[in-house]
Order: structure tokens, then sequence, then C-alpha cells
């Protein structure tokens, strides 16, 4: 039986989210969504269950607003770290969740790293 790539997806995303959690225990996390339009991040304490910085390309002043691409991601990653300074935040860990480490996630991944943030 063959599975949808949807289920794969979830299932790839629950082994990722476990994995990372088990290493991981009470650092924060950073968290990236794609989608086909859209790209956003978003700093997470999941003891607190709060978020406590976030960044997408849907926000007017990067000047990205509607593009999906690299250079779109680049710059949400250096808004996410600038934003993670600013709430006093150092060091996340990278969930990437079902998406591939390739690409525009590896872009934000690269930039947020540039930004300062230790991921």
């Amino acid at each position: 039986m063959a599975n949808s790539k949807r289920t794969l997806f979830l299932k790839r995303r629950l082994r990722v989210r476990n994995k990372l959690r088990k290493v991981n225990a009470g650092r924060l996390r950073l968290s990236v969504h794609r989608s086909n339009k859209n790209i956003s991040v978003q700093l997470i304490d999941d003891v607190r269950g709060v978020t406590l910085a976030s960044a997408s390309s849907l926000e007017k002043d990067l000047g990205v607003v509607g593009k999906n691409n690299i250079d779109a991601a680049a710059k949400v990653g250096a808004a996410i770290a600038e934003r993670a300074k600013k709430a006093g935040v150092e060091e996340a860990y990278f969930d990437r969740g079902g998406f591939l480490y390739h690409g525009k996630v590896k872009a934000l991944a690269d930039a947020a790293r540039e930004g300062g943030l230790k991921i």
C-alpha cells in the first residue's frame, strides 16, 4: 500500500521532532514552516508553551511579500536572529519539521547563524 506525500511528510516531521526533543531538552526550538508561497519561522519555548519571536515572508518591512525564494528565506533568517537577540536568546535548536534541509530551509538556517544565533 503506497503512502501519500502528506503521510510521509507527517511521519518525517514526527521522527525529526522526537529525536530533537530527546537531545535538546530544555533548549528553545527554532521551528520552520514552508509553504508554496511563503516561509515563516518561530522561536518557541516548549516548557512554558510560548512563542518568543517570529518572522515571516508575509511581513511588509522585510520587503519580500509574496516571494518564496532563497533570498526571501535568507532575509527571514536574518530577521529571526535579530529578534532572538532582542529577546535575549543566543542558542536554540533547529527544527526543520518534515522539510528537507536543502534550498530555502538551509538558506534560512545559514542566515540565522550569520546573524549570531547558535543553532
